[in-house]
């Protein structure tokens, strides 16, 4: 085969293997930027067993699809156009025809940031829309709220084991709003009222940043706790991933199916392309 000829499959393939990278990670192609906001997606009720998750514009197109997505999963945050999205759960592993155990819409609009979960408990479920104020906070502060999703401490308090109180009396299923924190390094206690389970978190928070607290039931007993960095200082995008853990077991995001596609295909690519080189350098 001609030097042009694989030179041409090179550059076809390129393009392929950009655009299903661009894809994957809801970008719009170069050329074709437009306003976008953030979603990212949480199972955050403690005995509602694994779920699938979808989420599809309303506006038509193949939904992406997060299968066994399991409690205390938080995903990072997808990039998605402006506009509006439905998100459903079903039992995972169940048929997309069958119907969804609970459903909800989100407006996305151009730079805001939204976290969509199943909260409260099995025999209550619903899908609750979260509004993430990602805006960055004064210089030399950070920013920390909480996310309630613990039962077994269905009222709760957050502190500085300093003895400063970040928040109290926080009920189940519910968030808290953003404070403003000193930076550092902290130890975060948290337990439920009157001297229920508890447990313990070491973070440093970055000046500048922007985080979640979400505290859960672990998984052999008592509290565990995350904190996700929401947005970093500096104008970076907002990232939504875990920024430490301790005190019980650690959650990790899902494995994504359209990043995994993402990856293969560059992983691919990059093989294709140096089988081609050996090629062209033989020939």
């Amino acid at each position: 085969m001609s030097a042009s000829v694989w030179r041409r499959r090179l550059g076809i393939l390129a393009l392929t293997s950009s655009l299903v990278f661009g894809l994957a990670f809801g970008a719009t192609p170069s050329g074709a930027a437009g306003a976008v906001g953030y979603v990212r997606l949480a199972h955050l009720s403690p005995d509602t067993p694994d779920v699938d998750v979808y989420l599809s514009s309303v506006s038509g197109g193949s939904p992406q699809v997060f299968p066994g997505v399991g409690y205390g999963t938080v995903s990072t945050y997808l990039t998605v156009p402006t506009g509006t999205y439905a998100v459903a759960m079903r039992a995972a592993g169940a048929p997309a025809t069958d119907p969804p155990v609970l459903t909800t819409n989100v407006t996305v609009a151009d730079g805001r940031a939204y976290t969509v979960a199943g909260v409260g408990t099995h025999a209550a479920l619903g899908l609750k829309v979260i509004d993430d104020d990602l805006s960055l906070p004064p210089a030399g502060k950070s920013k920390v709220r909480i996310i309630q999703a613990s039962l077994r401490a269905p009222v709760l308090n957050v502190w500085e084991s300093g003895g400063q109180n970040i928040a109290g009396d926080i009920a189940f299923a519910t968030t808290t709003d953003y404070r403003e924190v000193a930076p550092g390094g902290w130890t975060i206690e948290a337990q439920g009222t009157g001297g229920g389970p508890a447990c313990t978190l070491h973070a440093r928070l970055g000046a500048g940043n922007v985080y979640s607290l979400i505290v859960l039931d672990g998984k052999s007993g008592g509290l565990t706790s995350q904190l996700r960095a929401d947005a970093l200082g500096g104008g970076r995008v907002p990232t939504g991933g875990v920024a430490t853990g301790g005190g019980g077991t650690q959650r990790h995001d899902p494995p994504f199916p359209a990043v995994g596609l993402a990856v293969s295909a560059l992983v691919a690519a990059g093989g294709f392309a140096v089988a081609a080189r050996r090629r062209l350098v033989r020939g």
